[in-house]
């Protein structure tokens, strides 16, 4: 049930930050223009690095063993202390760093200096410790009230490119502010403030770095490719691909969301040595996941061209391609957030998970430059795809002789037939149908029921049995409510 209320607590979330886009992008990319945001992105993939060296393997690494430790309060408090404390001074160096290249670089000095804001406020975020613990409430409501907060201040204060130092700075500030909101939840989880002679800092070092490699290899083909043209193409380039990037992502948000929540939860599992518990999580979630991927990934696909004219404008209509090509990689990233983040990692098979990722981001390096001097933005998308499968396939190669296979892909070909039926019929809609808003929301709906019907007629045996109990629960609360 705890697990149930968790997935909800996150997923509705995912909702949330995915509505709340649906009325800031369209704003800011009319403000601000592709140059705006292009700069926006350009930077923040800059100040993303830092951040990203700073904060170590922290978070992977603090929410795993806070949920190995949450049965012992006092063991639970002093790691704490010593993961956080850790972060702090490696947040510390990571900002001198940033400082330097400040110096040394001039060009968009400004905007980095208002990015400086987001690893300063890495070093206060804490929400790892509270998803170790699956209190998914405090990040969620948290996260709510951030961006609640800076959707009030962006339609406030920006409403010219001159204004795109302030956006980064209420985006980055927001962040900051929110990160300082946990700490006062901490009183109710932790026993003491341990002496600092007691704690042993430096043993978290070596296990954290591990983590941090895999971390850094997904930024690089994660960040690498806005920065890469930036670079070679200009920020509106980048600034094109951020765009696409960026609803991808918001789609994958929903998808994922059982990756975070099933972590501490199957990693509590694997420190009791219920083994079995483990694969079957597992082998429900990816059904669940991939349920969810086939139809969002054919879908936004349909929807490009419409989606794009309306949601960025006019300016940005060279997304709408990207979009469509880059939606393919909501499939391998499912797969792989459901055997990386659910099984790889809360198992301790540290080695495989970052071997896969380190294999993606090599492929990414290869061939990003070519790719991007060759089809410019479109070639970031093809890297980032080429990556992703990379990183999927190595990792369903290195669980071949641990887990059923077979049960965890048996019904795929349902899911993938179902979205094939609802692209090509949304698509003929699109092309049919004159542009308009209400032409779009029909075909959304149009494709949904399309999907649910072809599903139906195939009969997923096991997404069935999952829905089944709270079908046959729904009908028996309606007989009952139901007049005699």
């Amino acid at each position: 049930m705890k697990v149930i209320k968790n997935f909800f607590w996150n997923a509705g979330y995912q909702v949330f930050a995915l509505l709340v886009p649906l009325v800031t992008v369209p704003y800011i990319n009319r403000v601000l223009g592709p140059t705006g945001v292009g700069i926006n992105a350009f930077t923040n993939s800059v100040v993303q690095y830092f951040i990203l060296l700073g904060s170590l393997g922290i978070n992977l690494y603090g929410n795993r063993g806070t949920a190995y430790r949450r049965d012992d309060r006092k063991a639970m408090t002093t790691y704490f202390w010593e993961v956080t404390l850790l972060r702090f001074i490696s947040i510390g160096l990571a900002v001198l760093a940033y400082l330097f290249f400040m110096i040394v670089v001039d060009k968009y000095r400004i905007f980095y200096l208002a990015q400086s804001m987001l690893l300063i406020g890495a070093a206060f975020d804490i929400s790892w410790f509270f998803q170790g613990l699956e209190n998914f409430r405090v990040t969620v409501v948290r996260n709510v009230v951030v961006k609640i907060g800076s959707l009030i201040l962006i339609f406030l204060l920006v409403h010219k490119p001159s204004d795109t130092a302030l956006y980064i700075l209420i985006l980055s500030g927001s962040q900051l502010i929110g990160n300082l909101t946990f700490w006062p939840s901490l009183k109710a989880n932790l026993t003491h403030f341990p002496k600092f002679s007691t704690l042993h800092i430096w043993q978290h070092l070596q296990p954290a770095l591990l983590l941090l490699v895999p971390q850094l290899a997904i930024q690089i083909y994660v960040q690498l490719n806005k920065t890469m043209l930036g670079i070679l193409q200009g920020v509106t380039a980048s600034g094109f691909y951020e765009n696409s990037d960026k609803i991808i992502k918001m789609l994958l948000a929903l998808v994922t969301a059982t990756g975070t929540v099933l972590l501490p939860h199957v990693a509590h599992y694997f420190a009791k040595g219920d083994h079995d518990a483990v694969k079957r999580s597992l082998e429900s979630s990816m059904h669940v996941i991939l349920v969810m991927a086939f139809p969002l990934a054919f879908g936004i696909a349909a929807v490009s061209q419409s989606f794009t004219f309306y949601f960025f404008s006019a300016k940005f209509m060279p997304v709408a391609p990207l979009m469509a090509v880059e939606a393919i990689v909501v499939i391998p990233i499912s797969v792989a957030s459901a055997i990386g983040l659910q099984y790889l990692l809360p198992t301790n098979q540290i080695k495989s998970y970052t071997t896969s990722v380190i294999l993606g981001s090599l492929v990414n390096i290869v061939v990003n430059v070519p790719l991007i001097l060759w089809l410019g933005t479109m070639g970031a998308v093809v890297g980032t795809i080429l990556s992703e499968m990379v990183v999927t396939g190595y990792q369903i190669y290195s669980v071949r002789d641990q887990l059923p296979l077979r049960n965890l892909f048996s019904e795929s070909w349902k899911y993938l037939l179902s979205a094939v039926a609802m692209f090509g019929i949304v698509k003929l809609l699109e092309m049919k149908w004159p542009r308009s808003l209400l032409s779009l929301a029909t075909e959304v709906v149009i494709g949904m029921v399309v999907y649910l019907i072809v599903l139906f007629v195939l009969r997923p045996r096991i997404v069935l049995g999952y829905v089944k109990p709270y079908m046959d629960q729904m009908q028996q609360r309606f007989k009952g409510n139901r007049p005699n």
